[in-house]
């Protein structure tokens, strides 16, 4: 199994860190072959610029700008996100990512004026996460990133499994809470 794994968190002492790598190693245990995107160590390019968005539609040349990261995607049987939540979304880098690399022809196709998937390729698809605050919190304002893997993502990609692991108010965990996630990192990533 070919998995990409998306990272975005800018700090490598950080808790999300730890998480990315513990997805990483679970993962290569299995026997995987893991293509890790550390989207900050990569410097991608979030921002999509005015000539890209222009040539949005037109395939395929809106792809030239993202080749090898589109390349990457379609290389992917399985793909795994790893990113804190900030301002209750993704981080911008990440967010950015799928601006300019989920673009038509790639994550979709319009046929007829609708969206039909295009990465359904894609058997395994999973997301690792933090959050600052609660649960509740979280639920009371719509909970968008949880909506995005579980909606929007699992529609490009039509996966037989997919998986949200959140740990929610981050900001009060102890060390024994973020130690029992990582294990519960590490087992799904075992199972997925």
């Amino acid at each position: 199994m070919k998995a990409l794994v998306l990272f975005a968190h800018p700090c490598p002492e950080s808790f999300g860190a730890a998480l990315h790598t513990r997805i990483c190693d679970s993962l290569a245990a299995r026997g995987w072959t893991v293509d890790d995107c550390d989207l900050y160590a990569e410097n991608f390019q979030p921002v999509l610029t005015e000539e890209e968005r222009r040539a949005y539609h037109d395939e395929p040349a809106n792809i030239a700008p993202v080749q090898a990261y589109v390349d990457r995607v379609r290389n992917a049987e399985a793909l795994i996100l790893s990113f804190p939540v900030w301002n209750i979304g993704y981080p911008a880098i990440l967010k950015g990512f799928f601006d300019r690399v989920f673009l038509p022809g790639v994550s979709f196709r319009l046929e007829n004026g609708a969206v039909v998937p295009n990465l359904t390729h894609i058997r395994k698809l999973a997301a690792v996460t933090t959050y600052g605050g609660t649960r509740w919190r979280a639920f009371l304002a719509g909970d968008p990133p949880r909506k995005l893997v579980k909606r929007h993502l699992w529609h490009v990609t039509r996966p037989e499994t997919t998986r949200y692991l959140a740990l929610y108010d981050m900001n009060r965990a102890t060390d024994d809470r973020r130690a029992s996630f990582l294990d519960q990192t590490a087992r799904a990533m075992e199972s997925l």
